[in-house]
């Protein structure tokens, strides 16, 4: 399955613990459809002492959270909204190249 939300796009959270936040993506798994957003799903993670963290103790990190409980927010109307594709000519190189563009507003993202 294709993922269509990538790394430094900005989305909201539409169901789960985190419904409602919003955020940039950090990192993309498309194998498990899972995406990792800044600030969003914290959990604590217990820490044993190491040379990067050596007193160790409780660290709040983000998790994974599924793709199918988020959406892209749309860059124009600020509103979250589905993903469609357009195939454009590039007038560079003269080749045909796709484009992920907004449902609600039809702009390029």
């Amino acid at each position: 399955m294709k993922v269509s939300i990538k790394k430094n796009d900005n989305i909201v959270v539409i169901a789960g613990n985190s419904r409602g936040k919003t955020g940039k993506v950090l990192k993309v798994y498309p194998r498990t459809n899972r995406v990792i957003i800044e600030g969003v799903n914290i959990v604590k993670r217990h820490s044993r002492p190491s040379q990067k963290n050596p007193k160790g103790g409780i660290v709040k990190k983000e998790a994974p959270i599924h793709i199918s409980n988020v959406m892209l927010l749309d860059p124009k109307l600020n509103e979250r909204t589905r993903l469609g594709s357009k195939i454009i000519l590039d007038e560079n190189t003269n080749k045909k190249k796709i484009v992920r563009i907004s449902i609600k507003s039809g702009e390029m993202i």
